[in-house]
């Protein structure tokens, strides 16, 4: 059943030298609504809160409550200022879940591409210290804690896919990866696949993962690297594949039966998980 549903930007968070705003998309139909906070991609330093208009609106007609945000990004802040952000959000979120019809225990995320592993890890540390050192108005009630997550081709490992665009000589995102990422140390702990391998998640939600087979922005065993690492850990994750679909293809496709697909895969997700 198709709903009505309304958009809307707020701003969720003022740093000191600037609001962040988040688009919210509230269904009129009757709550309780799964809630999602989406997170945009763009090589950790491009888009806003639009890029992904494709699927908030699909999930929005189908009855989802979705939190679209905006971040820091370079060159204003390096990493760990996004993940900061995207830890708020997610708390302000849940804060303030009884007022959009949706219920605080049942908000899941969605990233895409860099925002696929900033999602992810901050789904992967919801209670770090240096995350969540902004403070709730009012009092701390939630941490950052997923009830499931969607990652869209996402940068799983930013170390080894530093590696590789500057071995094949990708300078766009070579270029993009420096300025985000203070140096490899970090690329090493704040990476999705290496917190996994070393037994350090503090949280395994259920998660989907789709993943183009033509994607040159991620290195060609990324996924399934990824999803064999998430179950050793022992969470649940459904990995999907798209055969001959290029990096990002629901934004640069956005009528083709891949996306339709990929939004059917994830609707049928977030309800199964986070109704």
């Amino acid at each position: 059943m198709t709903q009505e549903f309304t958009a809307e930007d707020v701003e969720y968070l003022r740093r000191p030298d600037k609001p962040l705003l988040a688009r919210l998309y509230r269904p009129r139909g009757p709550g309780p609504h799964p809630g999602v906070v989406e997170v945009h991609g763009g090589a950790w330093t491009t888009n806003d809160r639009l890029a992904n208009v494709v699927i908030h609106e699909a999930l929005a007609r189908a009855g989802v409550f979705v939190m679209a945000v905006d971040f820091r990004m370079p060159p204003e802040a390096q990493y760990p200022a996004s993940i900061c952000d995207i830890n708020y959000a997610t708390r302000w979120l849940k804060l303030r879940a009884k007022e959009f019809g949706l219920r605080s225990d049942r908000i899941g995320g969605l990233g895409s591409s860099s925002g696929g592993h900033q999602l992810m890890l901050s789904a992967l540390r919801p209670r770090d210290a240096t995350y969540s050192a902004t403070r709730l108005p009012g009092g701390e009630l939630f941490d950052a804690s997923l009830a499931y997550a969607v990652i869209c081709w996402p940068i799983t490992d930013p170390l080894a896919r530093y590696r590789m665009v500057t071995n094949n000589g990708n300078t766009r995102l070579a270029d993009a990866h420096r300025a985000y990422w203070p140096d490899e140390a970090a690329m090493a702990d704040a990476n999705p696949q290496l917190i996994l391998e070393r037994g350090e998640a503090g949280a395994l939600p259920p998660a989907l993962e789709l993943q183009g087979t033509n994607d040159d922005n991620v290195v060609p065993d990324m996924a399934d690297r990824f999803a064999a690492a998430y179950r050793q850990a022992g969470g649940t994750i459904e990995l999907v594949k798209f055969p001959g679909a290029p990096h990002a293809f629901t934004a640069r496709h956005p009528h083709s039966a891949d996306t339709a697909r990929a939004l059917e895969l994830i609707i049928d997700f977030v309800r199964r998980t986070g109704s």
